[in-house]
């Protein structure tokens, strides 16, 4: 069937499990376990483990795999050293946003492109019809990886003691690699994440995922569905790409300015638009909300002024569990989005007060 969604090599076991389970990406994926709040909390206070296995590893390498990166890159791949990470996006020429994504450099001329699940297809094209005149192999290699994200204050404690992998040294935005499988599936494990607590993700063959998830929720790790997942990013304040993120919202309006690096040498596809953006400023921004009520601004609502006419919309929006208070996202035009701005938000048939907020409602508790 055309239109069969895809299963991760953990599909079994988040059935087992009992998961509430729902499309994602064209995957499908477990929304939650025991309970959005119940794996929101372990994932703030101790540890949860996620399956990503269906986002997308993309390999890039060759003599000229560093300038083909930075050519679709906002950020500088030739500033990285082998074992470094770096955050940032691919644009179109008009500035909007192809993707966000990581970019890990395995080599001097061997990089990993991390991207999401919704653009596997859309990422990999663009970047093949991008490197005319690059020397460098393309390879997507997203159905060759599971992966994992354990997340958490106690993650660096959990992936000791229970997987044997000491990252006590490793800092926030690198990556090792160890032995795989075999020679074609070595394991990657990253201290990142994308739930504004410490936590790594792991990259490797279906068979280690399968394993490292079961021994994982054997030692008592809490199971984590996407549903908390996107509970928590949000109130980090990390973009979700269709939302805060797409291919008409550049980064410039994201308020993602300091991962785009315009100085770098040779530029990069986008780079004069978001150039003239950062110059005149944009017409519009991303910023944070905070509701009156309880009624949550959910995506799409209508954004208005204090006297009804309408200026943007909410990207994101919830009740947030660890804060207490009603937030959401919203891209709005640009005279609207100073700190300590009232505005309105519509949902459904009444208007709920809003202000202007910073919009990282949650802070992480730890630095490495």
């Amino acid at each position: 069937m055309e239109n069969e969604l895809k299963k991760t090599c953990l599909h079994q076991a988040h059935s087992e499990l009992g998961a509430s389970m729902a499309p994602f990406a064209g995957y499908d994926m477990p929304i939650e376990y025991s309970g959005l709040d119940t794996e929101h909390t372990a994932v703030r206070t101790h540890a949860g483990v996620f399956d990503v296995s269906h986002m997308g590893e993309i390999f890039i390498e060759g003599p000229d795999a560093v300038d083909l990166v930075n050519h679709v890159f906002t950020g500088d791949a030739a500033a990285l050293a082998p074992g470094a990470i770096v955050y940032g996006m691919m644009c179109r020429p008009d500035g909007g946003t192809v993707d966000d994504l990581l970019v890990y450099r395995l080599a001097d001329s061997k990089f990993l492109l991390v991207v999401n699940a919704s653009n596997i297809d859309k990422d990999y094209d663009w970047i093949k019809a991008n490197a005319d005149g690059y020397d460098a192999a393309i390879l997507n290699r997203s159905a060759d990886y599971g992966q994992l994200a354990l997340q958490g204050p106690e993650s660096e404690t959990v992936l000791r003691d229970v997987l044997g992998i000491d990252a006590a040294a490793m800092k926030f935005y690198t990556f090792t690699a160890l032995p795989g499988a075999d020679d074609a599936h070595p394991m990657i494990v990253s201290r990142t994440g994308y739930t504004g607590e410490d936590g790594f993700e792991i990259y490797a063959d279906e068979g280690t995922v399968i394993d490292m998830w079961h021994r994982l929720i054997d030692a008592g790790v809490t199971p984590c569905g996407l549903g908390c997942r996107d509970t928590l990013r949000f109130e980090a304040g990390l973009p979700l790409y269709g939302d805060e993120l797409a291919d008409d919202i550049t980064p410039v309006e994201a308020g993602l300015s300091m991962f785009v690096k315009l100085d770098k040498p040779g530029g990069f596809i986008g780079r004069d638009a978001l150039a003239r953006q950062k110059t005149e400023g944009p017409k519009k921004r991303l910023v944070g909300l905070e509701l009156e009520g309880a009624a949550t601004a959910r995506h799409g609502f209508e954004v208005l002024d204090i006297d009804g006419a309408v200026v943007g919309h909410v990207t994101t929006g919830y009740n947030s569990l660890t804060v207490g208070k009603n937030l959401a996202v919203a891209l709005v035009d640009a005279a609207y989005a100073p700190l300590g701005t009232h505005l309105q938000v519509k949902i459904r048939r009444r208007m709920a007060n809003a202000v202007v907020v910073k919009k990282r409602f949650y802070i992480p508790n730890y630095k490495k």
